[in-house]
């Protein structure tokens, strides 16, 4: 839809967080006549932010104004299975996400990335790498999305010739129907928020294919070709319209034959493309103590071939990668007490980022896990617990469920609290040692976001020296 169409259109904006905030107030700057509606409270800032922009709104509840609209905005974190979304469809109003709604005002050129594990970074990576390409191009460089910002809240500020790098969840999908980025980044895909999907990944995964679902000609796809999902998925459903793009780390890649690949060879991270192979950057350069680990080397790699998709100066991105220094709760040393690392991986809300963690960190680990459950598979990960945890503290609502999974093969602990957790890891960890808070749940059965989460860790990490 053209922004121009939606001027004096009725509009509802399901749900009153920062994407609804956001949606609401670009809807209102189109001319659009916006309602909020919240089934929950809504905050006292989020309410003055309503009255300023003069949009009305309500909480407690869906009344029978919500379906007075021609077009339902609907927050991310509403599954499209309640029943005031059922209704809406039913009423043949038509239901987008915040990023649908953004696309249409979008003039920059728009580099998505989804998937499961590696998002934020990978997103970060190509926000630092542009931006320092910007520097010298008279361009700029926009973070927004599933990153924190709303695509919404900056989308009318992008000219032509800026990049937004969009951080994009399954649940900011969901809702895209036309949304086509110029470059779309896939980094992984395993099994997680199984209990919005039924269990079913393949359902999750038709969520993140929604990302290259408009893209056609003069659009890239960039795909982790070691991932066995994404790889079927593009190796069997082609032939595409857009540019493919691997990478990986495997030597499979080198042998399927791939026209254009970002891999490692010999130390240093390599770009093939018309039939020539180029070393481009010395591994080592990259890598380090802050910034570590094999998925760590497979966002580099993304964020590499993202870079030279969009055209941007090698010299750039090797500036850039230079540079980096991680990502704020993934794997972030919040401090040593004691000769023990305390490393708040806050960002951990699944299995797999869990995984990534515990390969990382060395073993003899304390690890504290717990938040609200999504689904998972303890026993995916009970060999790995084995051979690197020396105990665990679990917290949150899955305490018990992660007391059951693994008891018998490292000692459990349950604690009421964040702040009893810090403790009992103290007390448990050896010099030398490290304690791991990587919980592999979100984070709203006690904390904000997972940002509060790791946030509160590291306060208390700081308490204790």
């Amino acid at each position: 839809m053209k922004p121009e169409a939606l001027k004096g259109v009725a509009a509802t904006v399901l749900g009153a967080g920062k994407s609804g905030l956001a949606a609401a107030g670009l809807l209102a700057s189109a001319g659009a006549r916006p309602l909020v509606s919240e089934s929950g409270a809504i905050s006292a800032v989020a309410a003055e932010r309503l009255r300023q922009l003069g949009v009305p709104f309500e909480e407690g509840g869906h009344s029978e104004r919500v379906f007075d609209a021609r077009l339902c905005v609907v927050s991310p974190g509403i599954p499209r299975t309640v029943p005031v979304i059922g209704e809406m469809e039913a009423r043949g109003i038509p239901v987008v996400s915040e990023i649908e709604l953004a696309s249409w005002f979008c003039r920059a050129r728009v580099i998505g990335i989804t998937g499961t594990d590696g998002k934020t970074t990978t997103a970060t990576l190509i926000h630092s790498i542009c931006r320092e390409d910007g520097l010298g191009r008279g361009y700029r460089a926009f973070s927004v999305g599933n990153i924190g910002t709303p695509f919404s809240s900056e989308v009318t500020e992008m000219a032509p010739e800026d990049i937004a790098v969009l951080e994009l969840s399954s649940y900011q999908l969901e809702g895209c129907s036309s949304f086509r980025p110029n470059i779309a980044v896939l980094t992984n895909i395993t099994p997680d928020h199984m209990d919005r999907y039924g269990g079913d990944i393949n359902a999750y995964a038709q969520a993140k294919f929604r990302i290259h679902a408009s893209q056609g000609a003069g659009d890239t796809v960039i795909y982790n070709h070691d991932d066995p999902m994404l790889r079927a998925h593009f190796e069997g459903d082609g032939p595409w319209p857009f540019r493919v793009i691997c990478f990986g780390l495997k030597p499979e890649l080198l042998e399927a034959g791939a026209e254009d690949f970002v891999s490692v060879a010999d130390g240093s991270v390599v770009i093939r493309t018309a039939g020539r192979t180029e070393r481009f950057m010395r591994v080592d350069e990259i890598m380090k103590p802050a910034f570590r680990g094999e998925h760590n080397l497979y966002n580099v790699l993304a964020s590499v071939a993202a870079a030279f998709a969009a055209g941007v100066s090698p010299d750039a991105t090797r500036r850039s990668l230079a540079a980096f220094g991680g990502v704020e709760h993934r794997q972030e040393l919040a401090g040593s007490v004691d000769g023990v690392d305390w490393i708040n991986d806050s960002k951990a809300t699944n299995i797999n980022a869990l995984r990534q963690a515990l390969q990382t960190v060395p073993a003899g680990m304390v690890l504290i896990a717990g938040g609200r459950d999504k689904g998972n598979d303890y026993g995916s990960i009970e060999a790995l617990v084995s051979e690197k945890v020396a105990s665990i503290v679990a917290i949150g609502e899955s305490r018990r469920k992660i007391a059951d999974a693994f008891r018998g093969v490292v000692p459990v602990i349950e604690a009421e609290s964040l702040r009893e957790a810090v403790e009992l890891a103290r007390q448990s960890a050896r010099p030398g040692a490290s304690v791991l808070f990587s919980p592999a749940c979100s984070s709203f059965d006690m904390f904000t976001d997972f940002e509060d989460r790791g946030r509160q860790f590291k306060q208390l990490v700081q308490e204790l020296t």
